[in-house]
């Protein structure tokens, strides 16, 4: 199926500060995405610590588990963790420790601490707040059990690509994400920091908005009329 073509970014930023034509309604549930919205990472230093810890090129990595498309396919839950290391054993002609590979692909993530104290906030004020995110198996348990346990504490429901067998921008991973908070599509506020993704939601019926800092979600909540301090 062809692509459509992405609004431009400085279009999106404009109407993350601005809404649409008519004012927007405030949202009932609000969907953060979790990579480079609430956890900032580099997937170059997953690649890294790969081919460190199985002995390969770091361009052997890159072709291997993100250009083959495997990558792809654990984060929408055509692989299970097991199939994905057996994938990767497989490809390689290595067989590194599961869990220290495990962590090597995953220990990539830092927390961004102005975005986990506006959703603390927007929870104290008794929004109901979720996740919705392509990932897989192993970088979720790696963020929620080992390095960012708050996780837990930030979002009443998860809407991971791995769990539902669908990644943004599909509308079937929307759809789902609807399902799980309970409301209505046109009841959601969602951000995240790929266009594609936010014009996936919106066509699903999200009020979606770029990630473009803080600073800017702040105010497209604001203009919405959502509480933020």
């Amino acid at each position: 199926m062809a692509s459509k073509q992405a609004v431009p970014r400085d279009r999106l930023r404009k109407r993350a500060l601005e809404g649409h034509a008519l004012k927007p309604l405030t949202p009932t549930f609000l969907y953060f995405d979790l990579g480079n919205v609430v956890l900032p990472f580099d997937y170059l230093i997953a690649i890294r610590q790969m081919a460190e810890l199985a002995g390969v090129s770091d361009a052997e990595i890159q072709q291997i588990v993100f250009d083959s498309g495997l990558e792809t396919a654990y984060e929408c839950g055509a692989l299970t963790t097991l199939q994905f290391y057996e994938a990767f054993c497989e490809q390689t002609g290595k067989r590194p420790d599961l869990d220290g590979l495990l962590v090597a692909s995953s220990d990539m993530f830092q927390a961004d601490e102005t975005v986990v104290d506006l959703i603390l906030r927007l929870r104290g004020f008794g929004y109901r707040t979720g996740l919705l995110s392509n990932t897989c198996e192993a970088h979720w348990q790696f963020c929620v059990k080992q390095k960012f346990p708050f996780l837990a504490q930030l979002f009443e429901v998860t809407a991971l690509s791995y769990e539902l067998g669908a990644m943004k921008p599909d509308a079937a991973i929307f759809q789902a994400a609807a399902r799980l908070a309970g409301v209505a599509p046109a009841e959601i506020f969602f951000v995240d920091d790929r266009p594609e993704h936010v014009e996936g939601a919106c066509r699903a019926g999200f009020d979606a908005v770029l990630f473009t800092g803080v600073a800017d979600l702040i105010a497209a909540l604001v203009q919405r009329g959502v509480r933020v301090s």
